[in-house]
């Protein structure tokens, strides 16, 4: 088996490509990563409180390490802590890193040629696959989830703190996502088959947040800056 970590956002992707790899026995899932914003102690982009994450990675039995990132860290700065983090692993005799990334070419050519310099491969179980047919398989095994955060290009207040259906999925704006994939909404999932138990929580305030947007021309985000919608989730 290959000794591998996995990129854990706490959403219904990460958790779908966690559900295939452990049943893999290509690959032992031994760590859960996440990056984390150490100003505001939430999950970075998603906005989810750091405790939530840690009744996730409890309910589902793995190991789990914070990517300590600063409020609005850099390029140069992410890239450092992601290479302390994974130079850790490395050393600890991690081989593979597991990402729930379904399409973005970009993004994989960027993830594993980072990993490949510090010798380790990258997975991708979901890679390519129809991003309906995930998200209803997603829903067939019994996950649960609900949206904490949504791009306002897309989405008013009244959409996050949804809890994904297939009704949800069939009424979605047109042009945008099945799963989200182009970063139009982020979810937590609460409950599913490799849970061991459902997270308990409350739904707290909705929040609208601007953000300039990086400039770098490989960024796939080009706009000058762009709004989000947040459902704060209170662990129970």
């Amino acid at each position: 088996m290959n000794k591998t970590y996995f990129n854990w956002s706490t959403g219904k992707d990460s958790a779908l490509a966690l559900y295939h790899l452990l049943k893999d026995d290509n690959y032992s899932i031994e760590e859960l990563t996440t990056s984390v914003n150490t100003h505001y102690d939430r999950v970075s982009m998603h906005g989810l409180r750091s405790e939530l994450l840690l009744a996730q990675t409890k309910a589902l039995n793995i190991k789990a390490s914070f990517i300590e990132l600063p409020e609005q860290p850099s390029m140069e700065v992410y890239e450092q802590k992601m290479t302390e983090v994974v130079t850790r692993l490395k050393n600890e005799g991690f081989t593979h890193s597991a990402f729930g990334d379904i399409f973005l070419e970009d993004l994989r050519v960027y993830r594993e040629k980072q990993l490949a310099t510090l010798g380790m491969k990258a997975v991708f179980p979901l890679w390519k696959r129809d991003t309906k047919a995930l998200i209803y398989e997603f829903l067939d095994l019994g996950f649960k989830t609900i949206v904490v955060c949504a791009n306002s290009k897309h989405f008013g207040e009244d959409f996050v703190g949804t809890i994904i259906d297939k009704n949800v999925i069939e009424n979605l704006p047109e042009g945008v996502d099945p799963c989200g994939e182009n970063g139009e909404f982020h979810t937590f999932c609460y409950d599913g088959p490799i849970f061991k138990n459902p997270i308990p929580f409350t739904i707290g305030e909705k929040v609208f947040r601007e953000y300039n947007s990086p400039n770098k021309d490989d960024s796939i985000c080009k706009s000058d800056k762009y709004g989000v919608w947040y459902c704060d989730l209170v662990h129970n």
